[in-house]
């Protein structure tokens, strides 16, 4: 058994068929850690979706509306780039659901794991990039006004730059923003996190772990997080067919451990979600998701048994 939850409900299937989302690989995610013993089903809970009210914390009524109420415009179903379908609305709201629980379970466990979100292309006016409602926004929002937490941070991972969360967050103290990503990928405008690590394509496992090390340490000490939320993006992988770079599966299970194990011994909680992933073969995506799984429980074992480290 897991030394925490994880969060995962059969509908975070956004159910695309033959889309570059693989959003079977939530299943398939689940399945492999039942095969491999990683976890047993006692370890997974399943999320409630969000009532629009809080969704409302994050998004304008006007979009929710539209969204629920399947009247969205041509031009806004183009911009999320997946097709409209109630299913999808299901899922995103699920996913958005999965991520407050997995912050619930990161203050009282250390960690919490959503086997979903981290769509942080979505505004609050709209939705893009795969991205209709911003789960990681609402479940901050959300854990701020009820006085949760006082002091959160985005650790945000995925290869392409997290713009609607830099948006939401951009005049909120509170919230500090960072994210390592790809400079010459989607999205073409990128709203100023508080952190922009901007890499050069082909970077691999080396110089993304330095650069990683060198602005997420200094800003984890300025900031002092009480909870962090952990976007593992699986695309910085070399055979992403959405990215260009070039990390192992051995480099992004290390990121993960840094980030993890980093947060852990500065006294943060961890809350971890996906994000993104879209290698040629799906497996490898399921592979380097379930290795965050690995690399999250190692990261607790360790700092359970060892001293706090300044």
């Amino acid at each position: 058994m897991l030394p925490f939850r994880l969060v995962y409900d059969d509908d975070y299937d956004l159910d695309l068929g033959d889309h570059v989302f693989p959003s079977r690989k939530y299943r398939l995610i689940r399945e492999r850690l039942l095969e491999l013993g990683i976890a047993t089903p006692a370890d997974f809970l399943s999320p409630l979706p969000p009532p629009e009210e809080t969704l409302r914390l994050v998004h304008g009524e006007g979009w929710l509306r539209r969204l629920f109420n399947g009247t969205l415009s041509y031009q806004e179903v183009a911009r999320l780039e997946i097709p409209y379908s109630r299913r999808m609305v299901q899922a995103t709201r699920l996913a958005a659901g999965g991520t407050i629980l997995a912050s619930r379970l990161a203050l009282a466990d250390g960690i919490g794991f959503n086997i979903g979100g981290g769509f942080h292309h979505a505004f609050a006016d709209h939705g893009e990039g795969f991205c209709a409602l911003n789960d990681v926004a609402i479940a901050l929002r959300l854990l701020l006004k009820e006085g949760a937490i006082e002091r959160a941070m985005v650790v945000d991972c995925d290869v392409h730059q997290g713009n609607g969360t830099a948006t939401l967050f951009a005049s909120d103290p509170r919230v500090f923003t960072f994210s390592i990503h790809q400079l010459n990928n989607y999205p073409a405008v990128k709203p100023p996190s508080d952190i922009d690590v901007n890499l050069e394509d082909g970077v691999g496992d080396e110089e993304y772990l330095d650069q990683l090390l060198a602005h997420y340490v200094p800003a984890l000490r300025e900031h002092q997080p009480q909870l962090v939320i952990y976007l593992a993006g699986a695309d910085p992988y070399y055979q992403d067919e959405l990215g260009g770079l070039a990390l192992t599966m051995n480099g992004l299970r290390n990121r993960d451990r840094l980030v993890i194990e980093t947060a852990l011994r500065r006294g943060a909680r961890v809350a971890v979600t996906l994000a993104g992933g879209y290698a040629f073969l799906v497996q490898d995506t399921v592979t380097i998701h379930v290795n965050t799984v690995k690399a999250a429980a190692e990261a607790l074992h360790a700092v359970r048994s060892s001293p706090a480290r300044g």
